[in-house]
């Protein structure tokens, strides 16, 4: 390190080696067993008869969705604010709009 500058290494961020290839082998296995998983998600949410076991389809989606959110990164919230945190302030310079929105917050 030439004082205090970072000169090597990954770049701010680049996925580390060991993360891209564990997707990788999470998006293979999705990937290459989907027509399985459709099958066990189709049990789950008609149910079986003969084992007792009744139709699940919201159990199915919330199966779905947990395999999925491996496969498909989920977006992250965001908040924005004004200054040191506090509220945003809007100014409307709109006599007509203003007078709509006073209306409504009537």
């Amino acid at each position: 390190m030439a004082k205090g500058f970072k000169t090597g290494g990954r770049t701010p961020g680049t996925t580390n080696k060991t993360t891209a290839d564990a997707r990788r082998a999470i998006a293979s296995f999705v990937d290459d067993n989907a027509h399985r998983l459709t099958e066990w998600l189709d049990q789950v949410a008609d149910g079986d008869v003969t084992n007792d076991i009744k139709p699940n389809p919201a159990k199915a989606f919330e199966l779905f969705q947990s395999v999925i959110e491996y496969h498909i990164p989920k977006l992250a919230r965001q908040e924005l604010t004004g200054l040191d945190g506090n509220a945003i302030k809007f100014e409307i310079n709109q006599p007509w709009l203003q007078q709509q929105i006073q209306t409504r917050n009537s």
